[in-house]
């Protein structure tokens, strides 16, 4: 049975789905990551909800079937329907790894507590954070265990490439694709995402647990 780790891998390989129009429904790859994943034509459904409940909200919306899985109707149906909360639809880019050292000095962050870090854990595993000249750099294992960056530049920091250095230097430290999650309004950084050379392949909505659900809940 294919799994959303299988359909990743493939589009990192730059294999997509049919471009049918249709919506595939596959298992929650963990109780954490449930969500939505849009290529171009067709939808993938992450969830453990029923698949023929997903395609019957899906065929009764009122809008272009091709959309029909990022529409905010659907979205917040399927929100009601799993108790989840979610903050916004991001474009999602991938890049390959890359050889040689990064393209600036990077100072790891021993620091647990640190805010970045913090925040990342609450979506990711496996967590590591570096600083250089005011920006920073995470890494960590999301959604179906895939590797995904963030990087954050501090406001005096900004408009002297760093963030596309930052982004440059994850895909060195890699040993195997890298994903980005950016909001499409956050032009900064989805600028510096494309100019480090990553690509995009689709986009995404991610449903959150709500805060105090125990790590084991779905």
């Amino acid at each position: 049975m294919e799994t959303l780790r299988d359909i990743l891998d493939a589009a990192a390989a730059g294999v997509f789905p049919p471009a049918d129009g249709g919506t595939t429904v596959v298992a929650q790859p963990s109780p954490r990551d449930a969500g939505v994943l849009s290529f171009t034509a067709h939808s993938v459904v992450f969830t453990d909800e029923d698949p023929k409940w997903v395609h019957e909200t899906l065929r009764g919306l009122d809008c272009d079937p091709l959309a029909a899985a990022m529409n905010p109707r659907f979205l917040t149906a399927l929100l009601d329907r799993t108790g989840r909360r979610t903050e916004t639809v991001d474009a999602v880019l991938v890049g390959d790894p890359l050889p040689g050292e990064p393209p600036l000095a990077l100072t790891e962050i021993a620091d647990a507590g640190h805010p970045r870090i913090r925040y990342a854990r609450g979506r990711r595993d496996e967590v590591r954070a570096w600083a250089a000249g005011g920006g920073v750099l995470v890494m960590g294992r999301g959604v179906a265990g895939r590797l995904e960056v963030s990087v954050e530049v501090a406001e005096d920091a900004r408009h002297r490439g760093l963030g596309r250095l930052l982004a440059a230097a994850a895909r060195r430290l890699a040993a195997e694709p890298l994903w980005a999650q950016v909001a499409p309004g956050n032009a900064r950084s989805l600028r510096a995402f494309l100019a480090a050379g990553y690509r995009p392949v689709g986009a995404e909505a991610l449903l959150l647990r709500p805060a105090g659900w125990p790590a084991s809940a779905c």
